[in-house]
């Protein structure tokens, strides 16, 4: 099988979906690899190193056009999707709602594609999350971000001049990114508060060493789907929470906002008039920008100055530790194609009962299977 890579188009990515590690473990597995020349640049890896571990380095036209299998960060563009070889397969974070032209183009092709981001959350899967692996990186960089904005240190300080008291930290959701933030903060010495809908997350939080801030309730007690993710909440739910939510935001230095419901837009949390409440010169990290944001005045791609908070809205922020965040997705990736019958080439690749499989299949054989 001939295995391809690209340099990604997306603005704000710098992330490649191969390493030369992983490019080693395709060709001993006797697979050859392509890759585009100066697709991991942005990440760390050079030509020389995808050379050294065995890649053929090339356009990506040239890569589209030979590979069997294209492994990609984002879906490829509908340009790029029509340079791609019939019947072949892509496996990439899809977003199908945003990528209908692509997807409709892939299909016309009779290829195979794979949307990483439904990889089920299953104990056998888990090496597979795309979702997980970059939220961790997301998490705590948010709160490097912030730390770099802020105009204080984070962690106590007790010196002869006088002492330096600790920064409270306010993380709102406690998924994945949401965990890696408040442990990065515990971390660096601050105070650590947290909050969210699901009640099953508080012991989390405070096996970190963060407060646990929710209006506890008995719809709180049914506020996770079987998936893992938070529902949405009702109207009066909602109400209460932001009552006690706009107390609590009165005495934070640093809020890092991740709470996102999977393919949907991202709820608005903070709203003008509890960020006029806050403390001048606090900070607010926004990890959910991109889908719509949780802050009322975040933007993407920029930090925003507003009634004296700064609002940082950095996009795609695994992507600022593109080096980590590259070799994670592609190990995510390898285990991945680990479900496919590389061996036998008699068979087909595909095992179309695989429960992976089945929740990641796009479309195939001329099919949409998920809308």
């Amino acid at each position: 099988m001939i295995i391809g890579a690209v340099k990604e188009k997306k603005k704000f990515e710098n992330r490649v979906s191969i390493s030369p590690d992983d490019v080693k473990n395709y060709v001993k597995a006797g697979h050859q690899v392509f890759i585009e020349k100066g697709a991991g640049s942005l990440s760390g890896f050079n030509d020389k190193s995808y050379k050294e571990s065995g890649a053929t380095l090339s356009t990506s036209k040239e890569v589209f056009k030979n590979s069997d299998i294209i492994l990609k960060i984002n879906c490829p563009t509908p340009d790029e999707s029509k340079l791609i070889k019939n019947n072949s397969m892509v496996i990439s974070q899809i977003s199908i709602q945003n990528n209908q032209d692509s997807i409709k183009i892939l299909n016309s092709k009779k290829i195979s594609a794979f949307a990483l981001e439904l990889v089920p959350r299953i104990t056998r899967a888990q090496d597979m999350d795309i979702l997980s692996s970059q939220a961790n990186l997301a998490g705590y960089h948010a709160v490097i971000d912030a730390a770099q904005e802020f105009n204080r240190v984070l962690p106590l300080f007790m010196t002869a001049a006088g002492k330096v008291t600790p920064a409270n930290v306010l993380v709102i959701g406690a998924g994945v990114a949401g965990l890696q933030a408040i442990a990065t903060a515990k971390r660096l010495g601050a105070i650590v508060f947290a909050t969210d809908v699901r009640i099953a997350s508080k012991e989390q939080v405070e096996s970190l060493g963060g407060k646990f801030v929710m209006v506890e309730d008995d719809e709180s007690k049914n506020a996770e789907t079987k998936g893992g993710y938070a529902k949405e909440m009702s109207a009066e739910y909602q109400k209460k929470q932001e009552a006690l939510l706009a107390e609590t935001l009165k005495t934070m230095d640093i809020v890092i906002c991740t709470a996102q419901i999977p393919g949907r837009k991202a709820p608005l949390i903070l709203k003008k008039e509890m960020l006029e409440n806050m403390q001048n010169g606090s900070v607010i990290v926004d990890l959910a920008v991109e889908s719509g944001g949780n802050c009322e005045f975040s933007q993407v791609g920029k930090v925003v100055s507003k009634n004296g908070l700064k609002i940082v809205g950095h996009a795609n922020v695994p992507g600022r530790v593109a080096n980590n965040a590259s070799s994670l997705f592609s190990k995510n990736i390898s285990n991945f194609l680990k479900l496919m019958n590389f061996e036998d080439k008699k068979k087909s690749m595909i095992n179309k009962s695989d429960e992976i499989i089945k929740a990641t299949m796009i479309c195939s054989a001329g099919k949409i299977l998920i809308k």
